[in-house]
């Protein structure tokens, strides 16, 4: 799977069969098994059993698979990572990462259950958690600790809990998180991927957050519903208009190229290097998830 292929990572309680079965046929770009969160504590084993035997069904439908697992300091981490780590599975995310320690630490884990399993060492890649005062500050230590890592992720939730305020529907308490994520992550050549939108059955005020996120240069979001697939799926893909657009760039600059200008303007703005650059990247994605 192209890395910038993410927009929906949905999560599916990975002690609940029946939902991670009926999920290979749903329009995420990414499907979660998880173990962490969405499982009580007396369930993790049981989830992990269910998470083991089902990935192979998932990968063979087609289904880039990405588990949660528990954070380090639970004591879970490794049985988890033995449970998933395989030929099926893309790779791992991990709960409340605070230092480029802990990826360290993971990643040495991997090496082993890679070999074990027979698949190429630094195959499972990487989604940390950012989720904590801590992690917000360590964010590009973290983003960068691994080549493993294709993706980092900002967890509103434990966020505001951790910083003691109440999490708002407008969001100006993780504004700030947010912007550094997707900074953080940007500088390491990874996707920052938004946090889950838990009201699921608020279609506007999920469309309103991840309008709220796409400036910040988030490229994806995880779901916790199916309901929310559709929104995510489409608001961060381009639009007709923005693809059209897009085309005018490219043409209006390659007319200019050729009469030996190095830039040109189209309906009254400014167009150089860096705007036709970013009008190929988009056209390219676009044919991304086209394919």
């Amino acid at each position: 799977v192209p890395m910038d292929m993410f927009r929906s990572l949905l999560f599916v309680p990975g002690n609940r069969e029946e939902m991670l079965t009926k999920a290979a046929g749903l329009p995420a770009d990414v499907l979660v098994p998880d173990l962490e969160d969405s499982v009580p504590d007396g369930e993790k084993e049981h989830a992990r059993e269910i998470v083991r035997d089902v990935v192979k069904t998932l990968t063979q439908a087609g289904r880039t698979v990405i588990p949660r697992i528990n954070a380090l300091d639970t004591g879970l981490a490794r049985d988890d990572l033995a449970a998933v780590v395989g030929p099926n599975v893309y790779g791992v995310t991990v709960g409340k990462v605070t230092s480029a320690w802990e990826i360290e630490q993971v990643s040495a884990i991997l090496d082993g259950l890679e070999e074990q399993a027979g698949v190429e060492i630094g195959h499972t890649r990487l989604i940390p958690w950012l989720e904590s005062a801590m992690a917000i500050v360590n964010a590009y230590q973290i983003a960068s600790a691994s080549p493993r890592i294709v993706a980092v992720a900002i967890g509103a939730e434990d966020f505001t809990n951790d910083m003691s305020v109440q999490r708002s529907d407008g969001g100006d308490e993780v504004r700030y998180a947010r912007s550094v994520v997707a900074v953080a992550a940007r500088a390491a050549g990874v996707i920052a991927i938004d946090t889950p939108y838990v009201n699921f059955r608020d279609a506007e005020g999920l469309e309103r957050e991840v309008r709220s996120a796409l400036p910040l240069g988030f490229k994806a979001k995880f779901a916790i519903h199916p309901a929310q697939l559709e929104t995510i799926n489409t608001l961060f893909s381009p639009s007709e208009e923005e693809l059209e657009y897009a085309r005018q760039v490219i043409a209006a600059f390659t007319q200019a190229e050729a009469e030996g200008r190095g830039s040109t303007s189209l309906d009254g703005k400014m167009i150089d290097i860096p705007v036709v650059k970013r009008a190929q990247n988009l056209l390219a994605f676009s044919d991304t998830i086209a394919a």
